[in-house]
């Protein structure tokens, strides 16, 4: 076995491309440094070793003599210590180093082993990442997508600050989370299953999902996804989300608009039908008066005249004159864009309706309560019109009560004034509005019966639109609902 003598140490040393210099253990005084340190600091060895460590140190607080006599004294005490050290050269030329100082034990004396290595480069590389990093960081955070790395089971690996600003929340809160849980059902089972499945070299999917953010607000994305595996550092599925919640919306907008469109062609259809029809009804129900007046007149002239048969002729008379009145309101509400309108008391108007409300509500055992207004209701309106409102919103009542048992059946109508509008109320003791059809409940094509088209209420909503009135509708406790209009009250004449 080859055992190199002492003075082959000292070759190999001077060999070394690693700089290395000794300072004395007590008095931490330059003894000696190898070739690898005098070339870089540029000094021979008999400059050397008179230096202080203003001498040979970058000038500046954290490299003053006292912290390096510090450190030396460290290291004299411990055995090692390291320090990072900025040396200058003979030449002026600074040197950035990583210093390791040693306590070694040699024959007559202690002395410290300093190696150190140029590590300026390695420092510019750091200060080059990190500012590449702040920058990255800068650009991503005003990005309008977000980025996030998501294990099979979607868990959150990484996230940027624009993907966790998109969620509303902040990425070190993030991190760790399952990012599927809050999405809804359908779409967590569709991102489960496309995480899950094998795509032929990790080629990229586009994925839609609903999701619900951290402020509980529920939001559409659209992303593009695809497997990365970073070394071992980072594997997992590339997300690259937006919120395209906006786009979503827009696009539902726009279908009801066009469903919206086809049913307004539709009605517009019966429409002209309407006028048709009211045209064609008008001269038989004007000979049907004609005829039972004339009944009437020749009853009349009998001394053995049935009165309850005279009293049934006139009560017909009574009621073409009111479908002649129907028929004529209907024509000129879809002919006539202007309203024709009179004064007239909402008391009374109740009171007329009564009649037709009672022969819908006597069939199906619905009492019918309704109070008037202590003092007169004058407004400004096409009666026809908002007495068939009156109907519509009653006849909806008593069909919601129709299957409940008889001691819930009471439709309540009530008639008051409210500053400067009359407001009447049709309440019911039904089930009462779904909260999802709540916001709906008016939509020109929402109905919540099996059988229904919406327009009724849609209508309803129109009507009293155009009488500068508003109608809403609320539930009530312990049970059924409330549809509730105003009109602006008029000075009578």
């Amino acid at each position: 076995m080859y055992l190199p003598k002492p003075h082959d140490f000292f070759t190999l040393i001077e060999a070394m491309p690693l700089c290395i210099i000794l300072h004395d253990a007590q008095s931490k005084e330059i003894l000696w440094a190898n070739t690898a340190a005098l070339d870089a600091l540029g000094f021979t060895l008999e400059e050397l070793t008179p230096l202080k460590a203003p001498d040979m140190t970058r000038d500046a607080p954290k490299y003053r003599r006292s912290v390096g006599l510090r450190w030396l004294e460290g290291a004299a005490r411990t055995g090692q210590r390291a320090i990072e050290w900025c040396y200058r050269s003979k030449q002026g030329v600074e040197i950035l180093s990583e210093a390791v100082a040693t306590l070694v034990h040699l024959d007559g004396r202690d002395v410290l082993m300093v190696q150190f290595r140029d590590i300026s480069r390695e420092d510019k590389v750091k200060r080059d990442l990190k500012r590449f990093e702040s920058r990255l960081k800068a650009f991503m955070q005003d990005l309008a997508e977000g980025v996030a790395v998501l294990g099979p089971e979607g868990d959150i690996r990484f996230i940027s600050d624009s993907g966790a600003h998109l969620l509303n929340s902040e990425e070190h809160t993030l991190i760790g989370e399952n990012f599927l849980s809050w999405c809804d059902d359908d779409s967590r089972r569709r991102l489960l299953q496309q995480l899950a499945s094998e795509t032929p070299e990790h080629a990229p999917f586009r994925v839609h999902y609903h999701l619900q953010r951290r402020d509980g607000e529920w939001r559409w994305h659209e992303a593009t996804c695809r497997f990365i595996e970073i070394e071992d550092d980072l594997v997992g599925h590339l997300l690259l989300f937006r919120d395209v919640t906006e786009q979503v919306r827009a696009e539902e907008a726009r279908r009801v608009s066009e469903q919206k469109l086809e049913y307004l062609a539709r009605y517009n259809a019966m429409g002209e039908m309407a006028v048709a029809i009211a045209h064609e009804l008008s001269q038989p129900l004007a000979a049907t008066r004609n005829f039972i007046e004339g009944a009437v007149i020749r009853l009349g002239k009998e001394s053995t005249t049935d009165q309850g048969v005279a009293w049934g002729l006139q009560n017909a008379v009574r009621q073409i004159e009111h479908a002649s009145l129907i028929i004529k309101s209907v024509r000129d509400y879809v002919v006539k864009l202007e309203q024709a309108e009179e004064l007239i008391d909402l008391n009374e108007l109740l009171r007329e309706t009564r009649y037709f409300i009672s022969l819908r509500a006597d069939p199906s055992l619905v009492r019918v309560e309704i109070v008037a207004s202590p003092a007169p209701l004058w407004v400004s309106c096409e009666k026809v019109l908002i007495g068939q409102v009156i109907l519509n919103l009653a006849f909806n009542a008593i069909e919601e009560m129709s299957d409940l048992p008889v001691e819930r059946r009471v439709l309540r109508i009530h008639a008051s004034r409210e500053n400067d509008v009359a407001l009447v109320r049709i309440e019911d003791c039904g089930r009462g509005i779904q909260a999802q059809a709540q916001e709906k409940l008016f939509d020109g094509f929402f109905s919540s019966k099996v059988s229904g088209n919406g327009i009724g209420l849609a209508l309803c909503k129109n009507i009293i639109g155009r009488h500068r009135g508003d109608i809403w509708a609320q539930n009530l406790e312990p049970c059924g609902a409330v549809f509730t209009f105003t009109l602006p009250l008029a000075t009578p004449a």
